[in-house]
């Protein structure tokens, strides 16, 4: 009783732990969306997304919100809710959610490997100032709308622009504090130094002395060491030489403002150029001028960069390199457009003075290719609403560019101009250019002309109507072919039809089955006899009769209403067993079934095995078809001394048995009735504890038998006539009890005549809290199942056999009622006897 009220404790505690799990779940996922909101929300992301058309974007555009969302550490579900947040509507959000699951299933790309950085030689003698590339949600979804060209220039982490540190030394280039000067002197002196500028731009050369550089170029420095050298008796232009070279370099500070992404102050690598600085700011913001980038040195515009410049060209002739306290100024834009549709570079195109819409469409990388030219729509802003104008291929060159503008370049029409198409049995079925005057006759030349099985009474067009509606042109073939008829003039559109005898009817087959070597479905053929059709399936298999073959026939005409109609013709034959053309061949029509029997009396060796004790173990070949256990055992030499007969088993396949000879029965139907006698008896598991055991014999393939009884009464019913396969095993003599199940100590019990079967459950620590006494069982050593037997409240357990195994399962517990589904049900029993009561009270 202790079990029935421990195990529904144990069960109530687990409901309540998963219960507290699912509740700290949710409030996990509320947690983390509240963390999102508010991530969101510090970071001021405008919600701008109400009017965007999921439909409108690009396949490439989605792949690189989801690389953004992947940078950013968001599944797919965290980047949904951010766009919800956003301002995306309900049908947007499904919309991208079908988009992102489209481009998941189908994307096989894989992110390519960053390239590994070598170990520079130079080193910078500080750390750089570098633009944080944290993602935003913000930034994450600026894909979605159209892209200011260029801006990636300076947000793409692959590009870093950082400068070339292993270049030579450039001659032109200005020394200052910090940086490291080689001097290398050879011939008649051999020394080297390598010597950090100080602050005050001075070097100071052991046994040498001070020499100034800052302010210098390379150029200028080298001259200054030399002379200083040479007045210090290094024979300089005497067979001494000296080379100075910049090692490890400085930091200069460059200041940029304007419109860009980070504007301040930035350290940078003396070395460093124009695109060095506005990358580590970040380059220029959604208001930024790309192309009027001003360098202002001493309060002097000394240059203006045009960044279009690089990206179109690869020119860099205006990305000078900075020095110190250079300031790069980046003003607003004047005139920007946007240039959508079909164009191979849709983005936010900048415009500067005299350029025209034929420039900006060459900015965009000029049309797609199945983009529509002969003309552009532009929507223009006037005063305080928009207009559309169409611009004509002419005017390309000639249309200036206003503020605002929007160019979409459309796609062709998904139709052909000039198209006929021919299906079916043509020598070349497709599609084909209607020319003027094109009839069906030339058409079907055009197609090289018929196909031997072509359907000649009857073809179809069908055909596009004014209003796109169909309709649906009969003609002969035959008569159109021979000219008999007035031919058809073909239209725009129209598809004609002719069809294959083989597509009118069914496929014509012939089939095969029994003794042949590869029984199965054939194809049809006139004249084709059973002979013919046996050679197809590789010939007759050993054993075949060729004297009574079967050849079963359709029947069209069977009278219908009456109770004894055929159903089939039979026709009974014999062959020549040659398979020579001197037989009388009879010939086969579509759908006949040929049936090649097996000889009455052909029989494959049948061979067992004996095992164990007895004097000759092997194989046998049976001799005779009602040879028994018994003559096996006597074939082999008869039983040793030490063999144990109550422990004789006997294994057979499931095919013998369920009473079936595996030579002579179809294999698919011999399954199918194994595996529905298991499932029966299966079923009764929880009935008949001696079913259990019957059961895992049927799947072990174990007959249970009474050696004993059968060599002592030799052709009796227990001596079982043998069967292919057969395994007789004979042991030697048992002297343990096998106890398994649920007892405390499963283990093995050496028996004692006499002894009870609960002696020996006891020798096994007794029956656990979770034993089912009832249905326990024991499996003899022969294979024989006998279980546990009651009479009122009684138990009858059964006899114990040396070699035996006792055997006790586990009792099946039923869920009791929860506290839970208790104070449940009370509750609602009371509220509705307070309903009740409310009733009676009103009646009154």
């Amino acid at each position: 009783m202790q079990v029935h009220n421990k195990l529904p404790d144990t069960i109530h505690t687990k409901i309540y732990m998963k219960k507290l799990r699912h509740i700290y779940l949710f409030i996990n996922l509320f947690l983390s969306l509240l963390c999102i909101k508010q991530t969101v929300t510090a970071q001021s992301i405008p919600q701008n997304l109400s009017s965007l058309n999921v439909n409108e974007l690009s396949d490439e555009q989605i792949r690189d919100l989801l690389q953004q969302a992947q940078m950013a550490g968001k599944n797919d579900n965290q980047l949904i809710q951010s766009a919800k947040i956003m301002g995306m509507s309900d049908l947007q959000v499904q919309l991208l959610q079908a988009r992102i699951k489209q481009i998941r299933n189908s994307s096989n790309a894989q992110t390519a490997n960053a390239d590994s950085i070598q170990q520079q030689p130079r080193r910078l003698n500080y750390k750089p100032d570098t633009l944080n590339k944290n993602v935003s949600a913000k930034q994450m979804f600026d894909n979605l709308r159209p892209q200011v060209f260029g801006a990636d220039l300076f947000s793409n982490s692959s590009i870093t622009f950082e400068p070339n540190l292993r270049l030579a030394t450039p001659v032109n280039y200005v020394v200052g504090p910090d940086d490291e000067l080689n001097i290398n002197v050879y011939g008649n002196s051999l020394v080297n130094w390598k010597l950090n500028v100080s602050p005050e731009g001075n070097i100071n050369i052991p046994g040498v002395g001070i020499v100034s550089v800052s302010g210098k170029t390379i150029e200028q420095a080298t001259s200054a060491i030399k002379s200083k050298l040479a007045t210090n008796n290094y024979a300089i232009g005497r067979g001494t030489n000296v080379q100075v070279t910049l090692g490890n370099i400085r930091s200069i500070k460059v200041i940029i403002n304007g419109e860009v992404t980070r504007p301040g102050t930035y350290t940078l690598p003396s070395l460093a150029t124009v695109f060095n600085a506005l990358y580590a700011s970040g380059g220029p913001n959604t208001n930024g001028s790309f192309r009027q980038i001003e360098v202002i040195r001493n309060n002097r515009v000394i240059r203006r960069l045009d960044v279009y410049d690089f990206l179109l060209k690869g020119d860099q002739k205006d990305n000078i390199a900075l020095r110190d306290q250079d300031i790069i100024r980046v003003p607003t834009y004047r005139v920007r457009v946007d240039m959508a549709g079909e164009v191979k570079r849709p983005a936010l195109y900048e415009v500067l003075a005299g350029e025209t819409l034929q420039d900006v469409i060459n900015f965009s990388g000029g049309f797609s290719d199945v983009a529509y030219t002969e003309k552009v729509k532009a929507l223009q802003i006037v005063d305080q609403e928009r207009r559309i104008t169409d611009i004509i291929e002419a005017d390309f060159k000639n249309y200036t560019p206003l503020r605002g503008d929007k160019y979409v370049v459309e796609r062709i029409l998904d139709r052909f101009k000039n198209r006929v198409v021919v299906n079916g049995a043509v020598q070349r079925p497709g599609d084909y250019e209607l020319e003027k005057g094109l009839t069906l006759s030339k058409l079907i030349a055009k197609a090289d002309g018929l196909r031997e099985d072509a359907f000649m009474s009857r073809g179809l067009i069908i055909r596009l109507k004014p209003d796109n509606t169909t309709e649906s042109v009969s003609f002969n073939v035959q008569e159109v072919v021979n000219k008999t008829s007035a031919d058809i003039l073909l239209q725009r559109e129209d598809i004609v039809s002719i069809a294959s005898i083989f597509d009118l009817r069914d496929a014509y087959n012939v089939t095969v089955k029994g003794a042949v070597r590869r029984p199965g479905n054939f194809a049809y053929a006139d004249s084709l006899t059973v002979e013919d059709l046996i050679i197809k399936a590789g010939g007759l298999t050993e054993g075949a009769s060729t004297r009574r073959i079967e050849v079963s026939r359709r029947i069209n005409n069977s009278n219908a209403t009456a109770i004894n109609s055929a159903v089939a013709q039979v026709f009974t034959i014999a062959i020549n067993s040659q398979l020579d053309l001197k037989s009388a061949n009879f010939v086969l029509r579509p759908f006949d079934i040929v049936s090649v029997y097996t000889s009455p009396g052909f029989e494959k060796q049948r061979t067992v095995k004996v095992e164990g004790e007895v004097l000759y173990p092997g194989y046998y070949t049976i001799m005779r078809k009602n040879e028994r256990v018994s003559d096996l055992v006597i074939r082999a030499g008869g039983l040793t001394s030490s063999a144990y007969i109550a422990g004789g088993t006997l294994k057979r396949e499931n095919n013998a048995i369920l009473g079936f000879d595996k030579s002579k029965a179809d294999t698919t139907a011999l399954n199918r009735e194994r595996i529905n006698r298991f499932k029966n008896l299966s079923r009764s598991v929880n009935n008949d504890s001696a079913t259990v055991a019957e059961t895992d014999k049927l799947r072990n393939n174990y007959v249970g038998i009474d050696l004993e009884k059968i060599l002592g009464k030799p052709g009796s019913i227990t001596d079982l006539i043998l069967e292919d396969g057969d395994l007789l095993r004979i042991p030697k003599q048992q002297q343990v009890v096998r106890v398994n199940g649920e007892v405390l100590f499963p283990s093995s019990v050496v028996h004692t005549k006499g002894k009870s079967f609960k002696s020996y459950v006891s020798n096994a620590g007794g029956f656990s809290d979770y034993a089912s006494r009832g249905r326990s069982y024991i499996v003899y050593p022969n294979g024989t199942v006998k279980g546990t037997g009651k009479f009122l409240f009684f138990r009858s357990y059964p006899g114990v056999k040396p070699g035996s195994e006792i055997y006790v399962p586990k009792k099946q517990f039923k869920r009791g009622i929860s506290t839970a589904e208790i104070i449940g049900v009370t509750g609602g029993l009371a509220s509705l006897g307070a309903i009740i009561l409310g009733i009676i009270n009103l009646s009154k």
